[in-house]
């Protein structure tokens, strides 16, 4: 479980208007830190056409800024422009690595227009004080984009790795170890190369309709090789193309062996980020490791501005290599299931809502029967994990008109995914009601504590919806605690979390306007929509929000988010899921490849997650608080000295 943080100060790095070679943009840099603290930042800058005197005179040229703190950076002025005719055309997208005090500047050669595989290439430069580069080669006979030197030796041989064939596929990342860093500008080196490089790539592509260019120079940790790598969906498949940021943990000794990586970790979402010359573009090309031990990501967004992002180090190790796990599955899993000789819950138990109440977890969950018909039924567990209880009747059924089956008699209809809170003696418990024929809409009830106790389930109040008609409206969950203009109510609209006030929970008051929370994310695993998952819980931080993720492949998977104390403003968000289908009961059901919580309970220090998995069954999983918070904070979490607030 990690986090992406995008600086609050991007972005970086703009174009200057008073400076023609970067008028226009500037991006994809490459930072190496220098023995005097200074951090160095080799970028690619693109002129303003108006200000070129000759036609098709090169537009991308090689700057260099300077920082101390990696934020604000200055002294803008051209290092590398073209000298050579096999770059007479521009010279793009830098990548720096420093062996032996000597700075190699790999970069992508422009050698003819129109631009195309027989002109691009790849070539290096030669500084031996990082700002005057006095030699320079053609490394590449062949096109290539992306050339990265590894930092230091490999095997006892010198590294890199390459971005071969981009504009003529099939297409890959290869990689090349040669004897000296002379042979990497030797075309007989090159030319034996070429002849296997398919049989040299890394298995980083999922569909061959999508395209990986290298990223940013490896950083040697503990684990393997750190690899940021351009993973572009759709690239060669006419469909739209997403651009996300990925790493990959790479085998110390074979960096061509993939030991693990990300799904993507970052995608355009900012404004920076969506708008530019070649707008919805983010393309790592450096990284650097930072004394707090975060890894500061250098990218470029939109082909226009450098931004920047961190994210923990070991937090990132820990999820690629599968060795972190958020949350624990119950070996009793599942904890529930149907019963055929109980005709409500006799097909499908699921999506269960949580209370811990009276020292017991109070159980509220999805039932199914033969007519598909949903309803609520009810379990309880002192530990959590076991059951102790199970009611031979629903807790609660359809009751009023706006949720009786009017279609099929066999086809779906009634109470759906229920969510409780605890407020003021009373539990009000928020569901989806669904008639078979119109758009499903979001409905309340409540109960007192007591008649919920002593299982007077006549007891729950004349439900009343809450969200518009005519608007596909699910998954909501209330604030476990009142504000002062009254009660906070987190519901589904589309594609995106919503949030609205409603002043009371009596009145048959609805929601009458959206305060987007967040939506889901292009290309990432939440990318079709998102919804909330338990109610959210109150931690010192603000409030812990976990939410469900549906992913392009149907996917359902569950994240973590941190809202600020206004409840409205998500300050932090998993980059990875916590949780998703992995166990048979998981991936094979009536909906398979689902976890969807709908329950959350926090006792000491442990989360207990209340699920349904693949539509079918109940499960429970665990995980610590703290560790949840601690990814999602940017200071180590301190010790939960009381639960939070019941979900």
């Amino acid at each position: 479980m990690f986090v992406v943080r995008r600086s609050t100060h991007n972005p970086i790095l703009s174009p200057k208007r008073e400076h023609p070679w970067e008028a226009l943009a500037t991006f994809n840099p490459s930072v190496v830190m220098g023995d005097d603290g200074v951090m160095r930042m080799y970028y690619r800058a693109f002129a303003n056409p108006a200000a070129l005197v000759a036609p098709f005179a090169p537009q991308s040229t090689i700057g260099l800024a300077e920082s101390r703190d990696g934020i604000h950076f200055e002294r803008s002025r051209q290092v590398v422009t073209p000298v050579e005719e096999w770059e007479a055309f521009g010279c793009e997208d830098p990548r720096a690595t420093v062996i032996d005090g000597v700075t190699y500047l790999t970069y992508t050669a422009l050698g003819g227009y129109p631009y195309g595989a027989d002109n691009i290439r790849a070539a290096i430069a030669i500084s031996r004080d990082g700002e005057t580069f006095t030699e320079r080669h053609l490394l590449t006979p062949f096109n290539a984009k992306a050339f990265v030197l590894f930092p230091e030796k490999v095997g006892g041989k010198y590294a890199a790795m390459l971005s071969v064939n981009t504009d003529r596929p099939p297409s890959g990342i290869a990689l090349a170890l040669a004897d000296t860093i002379e042979d990497f500008w030797n075309i007989e080196f090159w030319n034996a190369w070429y002849s296997e490089w398919q049989n040299r790539t890394l298995d980083l592509t999922r569909s061959a309709e999508d395209h990986v260019e290298a990223g940013a120079v490896p950083i040697l940790t503990d684990k393997g090789w750190l690899f940021f790598y351009s993973y572009i969906e759709h690239y060669f498949g006419g469909g739209k193309r997403v651009f996300a940021i990925e790493a990959a943990l790479l085998d110390r000794d074979d960096p061509r062996k993939v030991i693990g990586r990300t799904y993507p970790l970052l995608v355009p979402e900012e404004i920076y980020e969506r708008y530019g010359v070649e707008p919805d573009i983010v393309f790592p090309t450096s990284i650097l490791e930072n004394a707090d031990g975060t890894i500061s990501i250098f990218y470029g967004a939109a082909d226009t501005t450098v931004a920047r992002a961190t994210v923990r180090k070991d937090d990132l190790l820990a999820a690629i290599d599968g060795t972190a796990k958020t949350f624990t599955r119950a070996t009793e899993n599942p904890i529930l299931t149907p019963i055929p000789e109980n005709e409500f819950e006799s097909r499908l138990v699921f999506n269960p809502a949580a209370i811990d109440l009276d020292g017991s977890v109070h159980i509220l969950y999805r039932a199914m029967g033969a007519d598909n018909t949903s309803v609520v039924g009810y379990a309880r567990s002192k530990d959590g994990i076991h059951i102790d209880e199970r009611h031979p009747t629903p807790a609660y059924s359809p009751r009023v008109d706006f949720e009786a089956k009017k279609g099929h008699p066999n086809g779906n209809s009634g109470c759906e995914d229920p969510r409780a809170v605890v407020i003021d003696g009373r539990i009000y418990m928020t569901y989806t009601a669904y008639d078979g024929v119109n758009a499903p809409k979001g409905a309340v009830s409540s109960i007192a504590v007591d008649d919920f106790l002593h299982k007077r389930f006549d007891a729950w109040s004349t439900p009343y919806l809450v969200t518009p008609d005519y608007v596909d409206d699910k998954d909501l969950a209330l604030l476990p605690k009142k504000t002062a203009d009254g009660f906070l109510l987190y519901h589904r609209i589309a594609s995106r979390i919503c949030a609205d006030i409603l002043s009371d929970l009596e009145s048959g008051k609805r929601v009458n306007k959206c305060i987007e929370i967040m939506g889901p994310r292009e290309g990432m695993w939440d990318s079709e929509k998102v919804g909330i998952a338990a109610p959210p819980l109150q931690v010192p931080e603000g409030w812990l929000m976990l939410y469900h993720g549906v992913s392009a492949r149907k996917h359902y998977r569950v994240g973590a988010a941190l809202l600020d104390p206004s409840r409205t403003t998500v300050l932090a968000r998993t980059a990875d899921p916590v949780f998703e289908p992995i166990e048979p009961y998981e991936t094979e059901g009536e909906i398979p490849n689902v976890v969807f919580p709908c329950g959350a309970v926090v006792r000491d220090d442990t989360l207990f997650l209340y699920y349904g998995g693949a539509d079918t069954v109940i499960g429970v999983a665990t995980a610590s608080l703290s560790t949840i918070r601690a990814a999602l904070t940017l200071t180590p979490a301190s010790p939960v000295v009381a639960s939070a607030v019941a979900a």
